[in-house]
């Protein structure tokens, strides 16, 4: 049976047609919905535009695939559009990257902040519920908004013509303010915070079809997380308890599958399928710390040279030479999700170190390091080990002395999959069900 899966990323659009557990084809195509900020902290994208990249690929590929059986969709979670009685976007979609919350109110706190002393839970700036606080605020809630959804959500509701839409609880948890093991959101919480519950769609925990394209079958969207550990287990080494992922795209990612859900300070436990849970370590800055330093390289040479070119070739050979370095490099350059006003550091410095291939090679290993920290609480928490880590992510995959890295950090075998588009694979797959 082939099956299309449908991955909306903050950047690319990707989609893929698979049977029998192998892509048949995949495009990627860039994502080039964003939009101008109206207020800080805004970081915004056009939903009418990614459902005009989705659609148009999608007739493309059922030409191709006629046969196709089921769509999946996945895509980027956190983020939020308002939607009217009929379906259609009433605004943009504020991304996950919202920094919003962050941003002192009137009393000078955040509402991150407010949520954490209203309610004891913590939700980080970008996460929907967050953001619809921040927008109920300021008064910036859309006139006639019947509901809010992500963007997968809302892409699915255009291909099926569903005016409301039915969230899986990987969605529905990535708000914020979600009890993950009775999969519902906290009432005392939303009442506390003055959120009206009639705003949020339903959420179910199953793979259910919301509706049809074209006469073929679409299944509720997954959270890309989801997807990804999907995709990139069942093409490599199939599920397995306590296997871990890794994933260092734009941001980071360490991922541990359990049907056991043990509270663990600082980590994320999400929704999978089923009874299954996804222990979620995150990064904000796992491949942007790299690029960061990619742009500092590029700018003194263009001093030098008048040409703005690429470094990521030199800086890999120079990181090539370093075996290993004594910099410490620290790269939470934009803080972490519990403590976003925490940077970045260097230490360790001397007259030996202070060396182009050093810095590479020590940012390389700090991207590694936080990721294994997060691992570490994750593994000393639930006794879930493995000698074995799964790899995805072009960040990741692109760069073999972060690959020698990680595996030297987590003193473990790393396996890179030879599927490059893991989301919407695992969107595909997780439509097949």
């Amino acid at each position: 049976m082939k099956t299309i899966g449908i991955d909306i990323g903050t950047t690319t659009i990707s989609l893929v047609c698979a049977a029998a557990g192998k892509i048949v084809e995949a495009r990627t195509l860039e994502n080039d919905s964003s939009l101008p900020a109206n207020h800080p902290g805004e970081r915004l994208q056009n939903p009418q535009r990614i459902e005009e990249i989705v659609r148009a690929t999608l007739d493309e590929m059922l030409a191709a695939h006629p046969d196709t059986a089921r769509i999946g969709l996945t895509g980027q979670m956190h983020g939020i559009l308002y939607i009217d009685q009929e379906g259609r976007a009433l605004s943009p979609l504020y991304t996950w990257q919202d920094q919003q919350g962050n941003l002192p109110l009137s009393d000078g706190k955040s509402m991150v902040q407010q949520i954490r002393e209203e309610t004891g839970i913590q939700a980080a700036s970008g996460y929907g519920l967050v953001t619809y606080l921040c927008l109920q605020a300021a008064h910036r809630i859309p006139q006639n908004a019947a509901s809010l959804c992500t963007i997968p959500d809302y892409v699915g509701l255009r291909l099926t013509g569903r005016t409301t839409p039915l969230m899986h609880a990987s969605m529905a948890a990535s708000f914020g303010l979600y009890d993950v093991q009775n999969h519902a959101f906290y009432p005392e919480a939303l009442e506390t915070l003055g959120i009206d519950s009639a705003i949020l769609p339903p959420a179910t925990d199953h793979i259910e079809i919301i509706g049809e394209y074209r006469g073929i079958p679409v299944t509720a969207a997954i959270g890309d997380n989801q997807a990804s550990f999907l995709g990139s287990f069942l093409s490599s080494t199939g599920l397995r308890e306590g296997l871990p992922l890794i994933n260092i795209g734009t941001g980071g990612q360490i991922s541990v599958m359990s049907d056991r859900y043990i509270e663990t300070p600082g980590i994320e436990i999400r929704p999978l399928l089923g009874s299954h849970y996804l222990y979620v370590g995150a990064s904000l800055c796992g491949g942007r710390a790299y690029a960061a330093l990619e742009k500092f390289f590029r700018e003194y040479a263009e001093a030098v040279t008048g040409r703005a070119e690429s470094q990521y070739e030199i800086m890999q050979n120079l990181a090539a030479r370093a075996a290993s370095t004594t910099l410490q490099v620290n790269t939470q350059f934009q803080g972490t999700r519990a403590h976003p006003e925490e940077r970045g550091s260097i230490l360790g410095i001397s007259e030996d170190n202070l060396t182009p291939a050093d810095l590479i090679h020590g940012v390389l290993q700090g991207i590694a390091r936080e990721l294994f920290d997060m691992y570490h609480t994750i593994r000393t928490q639930t006794g879930l080990q493995s000698d074995t880590i799964i790899g995805s992510g072009n960040a990741l995959r692109l760069n073999p002395v972060l690959q020698r890295i990680v595996e030297e950090t987590f003193e473990a075998r790393l396996i890179i999959p030879d599927i490059r588009e893991e989301a919407a694979c695992g969107a595909a797959i997780a439509a097949a069900q």
